[in-house]
């Protein structure tokens, strides 16, 4: 190799040096740069746009204080890196400890350490934050130690009655946190793409099915296939509000009038719906009670311990130390009812989902009026000094007391009640059992023949059992609703027809109420009869009636195709949350597992109703 070869090979190796030098220098800078708290500052500083003068001085002022802090700490260490006379006993002995030279007071006093005021500040926060996490840990351990003691009861066949409800009322293991969509445009995607999934899925079961890898050869559930039914009941969840609401009406719909998977499916969007996030709850308290409303609970619970559609329900106490429930109700639900429900229902005829039978666009009319009351949570509030009012004469009942200064149209708060769901009884002894199912029975025909007010939603978490002081506890009122005296009139003359099994009597007085127009069938004709002499045996009964051997829900179903194809016409709009609650109640009763003396009940107060006549 030539010398010019050489220098040059030289010069590419002090390059080549030089860079690595350059590369690992500029790594180190770029992870001193990285841990640098100015880094963060700047940073700040830049995206926040932060020109206020007192944060840059406060800045300064806090860097100059460090500054010199490391300054006199280098000056002290200059000052005493020289070993004094007699400091070490035995330099060369490696063996034994370094000792520190004694020092006098001022010497300690020169090295104590000296916080700034930020500093100290930082020391404070930081210890602060200790001291809640270990709490929420102590938390967290005794909540886990409840579960646990739950779980033992329950496996025992015990119901515990806590005052505290989170023990009692609780989240679906379905439910999860999730924003709700508060925007119509928010909304309509939501189901935009819901039914654009639903297309997706029937299409792509279709060619599952034409290259064999369908289980089910029936071109009817190639839409209800299981994928789109995870789709139907995850967007209702999300969306919740009306859509929410129709599907959990839809649900107490037997197998014979929907599909047996969809009827499955919307058993599940019954019992869960998601829950908002803390940012979403906040921003509704805010909006309702003021920037200032925790100041108004002693304790919040952020969590909540019950969501349905409307709404969900937190705990809370407030400054006379009564523990309350609050009900918070989804953002966008009450502004977006109508096309909720039109933008479901729209799906579910696309589809063909239900049988024309059902009348679906009335149903549906039916169910935007009684959502618009339930949203309107003073009109609810209302509803609930009513029935505290009706039933104050009644020591077996309990309507809770109304929170007024913490309920507004989308907040609404009450005593909270000591009871157990009574979905919770079922294991309970026969007495706690028979005395369930009797009361709501009695406040049943209480409602339909003394109030003619009634709170129709059938949702049996809206009664609770207190076993020590034997009182049916009712929650729940945005459904409640008055009902015509001319209306009641007619129905209350079907139900004693029904008792006394007069048929001719029921036949009639149905085509008045407008039940049947007088052209139906003679099937149809005997079907609706029919139906009406099943459910008027708990009033023809005279011993208590056993709603756990009943087959009355087999028998209705049998006869309910048929009412289906023959019907010329939908029935009243006050029939629909009547019979909800109706069917609500006997099926309770059922799984209740016990009889109930109904027809000297009923006689009883028909005998009050037609003497104020």
């Amino acid at each position: 190799m030539s010398r010019s070869g050489d220098i040059l090979g030289i010069i590419r190796g002090l390059q080549l040096v030089v860079e690595a030098a350059a590369k690992l220098h500029s790594s180190e800078l770029k992870q001193i740069w990285a841990n640098s708290n100015y880094r963060v500052f700047i940073q700040d500083c830049i995206t926040q746009n932060r020109t206020n003068s007192n944060n840059v001085t406060n800045i300064v002022s806090e860097t100059a204080d460090r500054v010199a802090t490391v300054c006199h700490g280098l000056k002290a260490y200059a000052s005493n890196t020289s070993p004094k006379d007699g400091y070490y006993q035995n330099l060369n002995d490696a063996s034994e400890d370094l000792k520190e030279p004694p020092r006098a007071e001022s010497d300690r006093a020169q090295f104590q350490i000296k916080l700034t005021k930020s500093d100290q500040e930082l020391l404070k926060k930081l210890d602060l934050e200790h001291q809640e996490k270990l709490r929420q840990v102590e938390m967290e351990q005794d909540k886990a130690k409840k579960r646990d003691e739950e779980k033992k009861a329950e496996s025992k066949g015990q119901v515990t009655a806590s005052p505290n409800p989170k023990s009692k009322l609780k989240l679906s293991e379905h439910s999860k946190q999730r924003k709700v969509p508060s925007s119509r445009i928010g909304r309509m995607i939501s189901f935009g793409g819901l039914a654009a999934g639903l297309g997706f899925g029937t299409a792509t079961e279709y060619a599952k099915r034409t290259f064999g890898f369908g289980q089910s050869a029936d071109p009817s559930t190639l839409f209800l296939n299981p994928n789109n039914l995870d789709r139907i009941v995850d967007t209702l969840c999300k969306v919740r509000g009306a859509a929410l609401k129709l599907g959990q009406l839809l649900s107490i719909q037997d197998d014979s009038v929907i599909n047996p998977e969809l009827a499955k499916a919307l058993e599940r969007v019954r019992k869960s719906a998601d829950f908002m996030p803390n940012w979403q709850v906040e921003q509704v308290m805010t909006a309702e009670l003021g920037p200032n409303w925790r100041s108004q609970f002693l304790e919040f619970e952020e969590k909540p311990f019950a969501a349905a559609s409307i709404g969900q329900v937190h705990w809370g106490r407030i400054s006379d130390g009564r523990e309350v429930a609050i009900k918070i109700q989804y953002p966008g639900v009450a502004k977006g009812i109508e096309s909720d429900i039109d933008n479901l229902g729209g799906i579910m005829k696309f589809w063909d989902v239900f049988p024309r039978g059902m009348f679906l666009e009335n149903l549906m009319r039916v169910a935007k009026r009684e959502l618009a009351w339930e949203v309107d949570y003073r009109r609810e509030a209302e509803c609930t000094r009513i029935f505290r009012r009706l039933l104050a004469p009644y020591s077996d009942y309990y309507v809770p007391e109304v929170i007024d200064e913490l309920s507004t149209n989308q907040v609404f708060t009450t005593e909270l009640l000591d009871g157990v769901p009574v979905d919770q009884c079922f294991d309970m002894p026969p007495e706690d059992r028979r005395f369930i199912a009797e009361k709501i029975i009695e406040l049943c025909l209480l409602e339909l023949l003394e109030f003619r007010y009634m709170q129709t939603d059938p949702n049996w978490a809206n009664f609770l059992y207190n076993p020590r002081k034997k009182q049916i506890m009712l929650l729940d009122f945005g459904a409640s609703r008055e009902y015509s005296k001319p209306f009641m009139d007619q129905y209350v003359k079907i139900l004693k027809a029904s008792c006394d099994a007069d048929r001719e009597t029921v036949l009639q007085v149905s085509r008045e109420l407008g039940f049947l127009t007088g052209y139906e069938s003679k099937v149809m004709e005997d079907a609706h009869v029919d139906a009406v002499m099943i459910l008027g045996e708990v009033f023809r009964c005279a011993d208590a009636y056993d709603f756990a051997a009943q087959d009355m829900t087999a028998r209705i179903q049998n006869l309910v195709p048929t009412m289906v194809t023959h019907r010329l016409c939908p029935p009243p709009e006050e029939v629909y949350s009547l019979h909800r609650k109706l069917s609500g109640v006997f099926l309770l009763c059922s799984k209740l597992k016990t009889s109930v003396s109904c027809r000297d009940k009923f006689l009883s107060l028909y005998s009050k109703y037609t003497s104020a006549v």
